[in-house]
């Protein structure tokens, strides 16, 4: 279940509403305290994206992967075990900012920063005209080089598949705008 700070005098049914629709609250980060009072929660549920053959040449393009697993169709569909072309691994992995944008909002930002992952996993394919969303869950909240380090673990699922398309525990750093004393 997303449970959220704002949760707060909701029903348990807005709450599981939220959930499987994909909407969730946003979480608002003031100071390190706030990001720590999230460590252990699942922060959000995005809404589901369809992976389309146009994205994945564009994918293929961008990084000069053109594998035929990925752009052949007529090869896909005789030996493919669907018969589809499938999504790169790192496709996925690169939706992840875009899936998981309105989890949290970090308050008086001055910048943030991917940066890096700790572990990543492709566990099952995308197939072409699939549709992948996200869950996050935050591992960990510290404070680092001047710099909140958040650390969140990724599940990407595919609709319909037992198992995720990956998992990615990734760290983001987030540096807050010094305030003027009064």
């Amino acid at each position: 279940m997303c449970v959220s700070l704002s949760d707060v005098g909701a029903t348990s049914a807005d709450i599981e509403r939220n959930r499987c629709t994909g909407t969730t609250a946003l979480h608002i980060i003031r100071s390190i305290e706030d990001a720590k009072a999230l460590e252990d929660v699942e922060v959000g549920v995005s809404d589901w994206v369809v992976i389309d053959q146009e994205r994945i040449d564009r994918f293929a393009a961008a990084t000069d992967d053109f594998q035929w697993i990925h752009v052949d169709a007529e090869r896909a569909a005789r030996e493919l075990p669907h018969g589809k072309t499938i999504a790169h691994g790192y496709l996925t992995l690169s939706l992840i900012p875009a899936l998981t944008a309105n989890f949290i909002k970090v308050e008086n930002l001055e910048r943030a920063l991917n940066f890096g992952s700790n572990k990543v996993r492709f566990y099952a394919m995308v197939p072409v005209d699939g549709r992948v969303r996200a869950r996050a869950v935050v591992k960990q909240a510290r404070k680092r080089a001047g710099a909140l380090h958040l650390t969140s673990e990724i599940t990407v699922e595919v609709e319909g598949e037992r198992k995720p398309a990956c998992i990615a525990e990734t760290i983001g750093m987030y540096f807050f705008r010094e305030t003027d004393a009064d």
